[in-house]
């Protein structure tokens, strides 16, 4: 693509002029030529059949007729006035009507001329209709002339486009335009060897053919080459970000196992590690011992054993008489990282400490010193470590822990703390689909935890209606006589906070009075508490005071209960599966069987079924993220849509996953016999990607 051309201002285009360029760049974010040319059509409308008019039926989209037209007349006043036409073929009668534009279009229509009628069929009195229909004069030529026996484009337009005569048609016509302009300008970005391997066409024709296809066989061909290449660039940015840093960046090298590891091993340890946790110990010690940066995605189910593999891999960076730190998203998950290390390794072992948002002013500048002097070894916090007042004596190991995915700007921040960048370890909440993985994390090796730890019974789920809300007090009755803690959870939809408090004090009324005191006490959690309100409230539930955790949300739910082995999730429907599987995963931390219970009500959507049906199905993180991402599209799984990564306009991680692998195959080939790009054939890669970053610095953790 001829650059310079392409990031022409819209404003330029012939036909758009200012007020047209404004709406465009406000309702559609089109502010150059090149971002027309990528505001795809959203489906396309068969115009290559005509039908007649005795066999149009009502509930067809759209039908295209060729009739002649026999009467018209304007009828009504003022509010009720239409325009009302009769038209005519060999097999019958078919009435038109407009309510809108009615002067103009009766001068345009000539009684007697046979039209093409494009439209909605509908009926009344029994009669075919169809308003506010498209038409042109027929004649054979018109057929010849392409545009009509075709595929038409359909465009999203808004109601603020549409007074700008931008609808669906007004922006076929501006697009129509740019390509005979500038089709010329379209420079091919993918060499002729992978063209011919793939079957892949120009890359000009494929851009006219997305937007004007004269057959299904041509779209299918202009689809299949544009979403290999945007799959193909993308790949291409994270392998080639992935050979830069392992060339270009070292690591610090970790060259023993020493005290802090081999005490924590050998006496520590709660239970013993399993054959994934230590495959994974293994590949990230070596990892380190290669004086290159390690930068490795650890992904594994809910309750796997990231957090262990996470801090013995710390305690690793300790020996070799480095600092580390654990940055997590949010402040509940601070808290909470904080308080599972502190019980892992107990009070004189090591010194861990604590740093978010609310840490008092003089407990920063005290922290702010230790880790200056290098005293201080571990640090758990939120954004509050990257603040340039955060500075470590020699950070030589970091886990992030992703639950939402941190910008890559942050995560830069953070490297830059240590001349020699530190060894990086990402781990996500729950397990991500391959292709999402292989796109978002695609420059980072992976390590998978795919058993947990030994004695875990699998959770039950059950899925239960309304109707059953007798049943389910009953069985947490039964559980509570035997000893056990209750978890019950309300969604949290930020639009209606109020209808969600509602929610919560209502079920929580009900509770209270099917569990009375002083027989059984209950804990309430949710966003419209103080900190130390949630945390005191909290504290009763860990130690046993209440039995049964009301609460908002997952991690409202908070610290690890390993006594309480019952999730009862209400208006299951309205939770994603990953968050349900999350949510799930807070109990069956203990050796008792736990049990987890979907609520929800008889009415449930076919996606809402797939979920729970799913859940109660199976227990397997990994298996859940794949249905995920068939049910919700790659742009809703938690956390992607701010990394920027996943701007696809074409491609569809949940259908195009064979595409994503082949294009993947395709760049590691390429790097493996050209590293550099410098072979004559790869100078148009080299151009490309110039093209593509100008202006982004590579020096980052992704």
């Amino acid at each position: 693509m001829n650059t310079s051309v392409f990031q022409t201002p819209i404003d330029y285009l012939k036909g758009t002029g200012t007020a047209r360029a404004e709406v465009l760049k406000k309702d559609l974010g089109i502010f150059t030529f090149e971002d027309l040319l990528r505001h795809f059509p959203f489906k396309y409308i068969d115009r290559t059949r005509f039908y007649k008019i005795r066999d149009i039926q009502p509930e067809l989209p759209h039908v295209q007729v060729i009739a002649r037209l026999t009467h018209k007349e304007i009828l009504g006043e003022k509010h009720t006035k239409r325009l009302v036409a009769q038209v005519q073929d060999d097999t019958g009668v078919m009435e038109l009507a407009w309510f809108q534009g009615i002067k103009w279009v009766e001068k345009s229509l000539i009684v007697g001329k046979a039209y093409i009628i494009f439209g909605k069929p509908g009926s009344f009195n029994g009669k075919a209709q169809m308003a506010h229909p498209e038409l042109e004069q027929y004649s054979p030529e018109i057929l010849k002339r392409k545009g009509n026996l075709t595929l038409q484009p359909a465009y999203n337009s808004t109601e603020k486009l549409k007074q700008f005569s931008l609808d669906s048609k007004g922006l076929q016509k501006l697009v129509a335009g740019l390509l005979e302009q500038h089709a010329k300008d379209i420079h091919e970005n993918l060499p002729l060897y992978l063209r011919q391997k793939f079957k892949l066409i120009d890359r000009a024709d494929a851009y006219r053919q997305i937007h004007f296809p004269e057959s299904p066989e041509q779209l299918y061909e202009a689809e299949h080459r544009l979403k290999f290449e945007e799959l193909f660039f993308i790949q291409l940015k994270l392998l080639r970000n992935k050979l830069l840093r392992t060339h270009k960046f070292k690591g610090n090298i970790f060259e023993k196992v020493g005290d802090y590891f081999n005490t924590f091993y050998q006496h520590k340890i709660p239970f013993p590690l399993t054959n994934a946790q230590k495959r994974v110990l293994k590949e990230i010690r070596i990892d380190t011992q290669r004086g290159v940066q390690m930068n490795r995605l650890l992904q594994g189910d809910v309750g796997s054993g990231k957090t262990v593999v996470a801090l013995m891999s710390m305690l690793l960076a300790i020996d070799n008489g480095f600092q580390t730190c654990m940055m997590a998203p949010t402040e509940i998950l601070a808290n909470q990282h904080y308080a599972s290390l502190k019980s892992l390794v107990g009070d004189d072992f090591v010194e861990i400490a604590l740093l978010t948002g609310s840490t008092p002013k003089k407990a920063r500048k005290v922290l702010h010193e230790q880790l200056a002097s290098g005293q201080l070894k571990i640090l758990i916090g939120t954004h509050a470590l990257i603040e340039d007042a955060v500075q470590f004596q020699n950070l030589g190991f970091v886990v992030i822990d992703e639950q939402h995915r941190f910008g890559v700007e942050q995560r830069a921040k953070l490297w830059r703390k240590s001349v020699i960048p530190p060894h990086v370890l990402v781990m996500t909440a729950t397990p991500i689909p391959r292709t999402l993985a292989m796109t978002l994390y695609g420059d980072l090796d992976v390590s998978v935890i795919d058993e947990l730890p030994a004695g875990r019974k699998p959770i039950e789920t059950k899925h239960f209606y309304e109707s059953q809300r007798l049943v389910m007090f009953g069985f947490m009755r039964q559980q509570i006589a035997l000893g056990r803690q209750v978890y019950v959870v309300y969604p949290l939809i930020q639009e209606s906070e109020k209808l969600d408090l509602k929610n919560l004090e209502d079920g929580a009324n009900t509770l209270s009075y099917e569990f009375p005191l002083p027989e059984y006490r209950i804990s309430i959690v949710h966003g419209k508490l103080s900190a130390t309100e949630k945390d005191f409230e909290m504290q009763r539930f860990v130690k046993g005071e209440t039995q049964i955790m009301v609460a908002t949300t997952v991690i409202e739910v908070g610290v690890n209960v390993p006594n309480a082995s019952v999730m009862i999730i209400e208006n299951a429907e309205r939770f994603g599966l990953s968050q349900l599987h999350q949510l799930r995963g807070r109990v069956g931390r203990g050796a008792e069987q736990s049990y987890c219970i979907l609520m929800s009500s008889q009415k449930l959507s076919r996606e809402g079924k797939v979920r729970l049906e799913t859940m109660v199905r199976t227990n397997n993180g990994f298996e859940i993220s794949e249905i995920d991402l068939q049910l919700r599209g790659p742009g809703n799984i938690e956390g992607t849509q701010q990394s920027g990564v996943l701007d696809l306009k074409l491609a569809n991680l949940a259908t195009d996953q064979e595409l994503l692998l082949q294009a993947r195959k395709a760049v590691e080939d390429i790097f493996a016999q050209d590293p550099q790009l410098a072979l004559p054939e790869n100078q148009v890669l080299q151009l490309a990607f110039q093209v593509k970053n100008a202006g982004l610095s590579w020096d980052k953790i992704s």
